[in-house]
C-alpha cells in the first residue's frame, strides 16, 4: 500500500517503466515525522510555496514572513501565521471545504534540498496567541502526513544569477543528479532512462 501514489500516478509509473523507482524512493525518502534537518529547513524558510484544492477550485499561492514564521510545533505538525491579504481567501477558503494541503520549501541556490510537506490544515483563531504574533491574522495548522525531500535538480542558483546545470543541453544530453548513482537505484533504473548503467537498449533487470 503506497501512501504517496494514487492510480493516476500508478498507470504512468507502469506506463514508462518507473515503479521499481518510485517504491524505492517512497520506502527510502518519505518521513512521517520531521528529521532535525527537517526543522532546522523550515523554521529558517522567508517563504514556501502552499497547494489547496476545493470544488474544482486549484490554487497555489506564495506565502512570505520572516524567517520563523513557520514553526515546527510538533514531530508532524507545523503552524504559521496568515497575514493581511487581498480578501479574496483563495487558500483558507480551500482549506475550510477541503483540508488536504501541500507545501513545498526551497531555496534558490542550487544546492539545498526541496522539502516537499502534504497535511491537513486547520485555520486557528486565539487571540492570546495572536497577539503574540505581529501581523497575524489567524494561525493555520497543518498536521503533516507525508515528508519527502528530493534533489535541487532544475533549481537555478538566483544569488549566482546561473540556471541550473541540470537543463538539457542543445543535443538533449544531461547532467545526471546525484542521486541516480546511488547503489539502490542504478540497477532499476527505468529502461529508457539516459543515466542507467549498461549498453544502449539493455536492462540491468533484463
Amino acid at each position: 500500500m503506497s501512501h504517496l501514489f494514487h492510480t493516476g500516478n500508478r498507470t504512468l509509473q507502469d506506463r514508462f517503466d518507473g515503479r521499481r523507482v518510485a517504491d524505492t524512493l517512497e520506502a527510502r525518502r518519505r518521513q512521517e515525522h520531521f528529521l532535525p534537518e527537517h526543522v532546522t529547513m523550515i523554521e529558517a524558510a522567508p517563504f514556501f510555496f502552499l497547494a489547496t484544492a476545493a470544488e474544482g477550485a486549484v490554487d497555489c499561492s506564495f506565502k512570505g514572513g520572516p524567517p520563523g514564521f513557520v514553526r515546527v510545533i510538533g514531530p508532524a505538525e507545523l503552524e504559521f501565521p496568515d497575514y493581511d491579504g487581498n480578501s479574496m481567501y483563495l487558500s483558507l477558503g480551500n482549506i475550510a471545504v477541503s483540508p488536504s494541503v501541500g507545501m513545498l520549501f526551497m531555496s534558490f541556490d542550487g544546492r539545498s534540498l526541496r522539502l516537499r510537506l502534504r497535511g491537513h490544515a486547520a485555520l486557528i483563531e486565539d487571540a492570546a496567541r495572536l497577539a503574540a504574533i505581529p501581523g497575524a491574522r489567524r494561525l493555520v495548522r497543518v498536521a503533516v502526513t507525508d515528508i519527502f525531500p528530493n534533489c535541487p535538480r532544475y533549481i537555478p542558483d538566483l544569488g549566482a544569477g546561473e540556471p541550473s546545470a541540470y537543463l538539457p543541453r542543445p543535443d538533449g544530453t544531461q547532467a545526471a543528479p546525484e542521486w541516480k548513482s546511488r547503489d539502490y537505484i542504478q540497477p532499476i533504473l527505468p529502461a529508457d532512462d539516459p543515466h542507467r548503467p549498461g549498453p544502449a537498449g539493455a536492462h540491468p533487470l533484463g
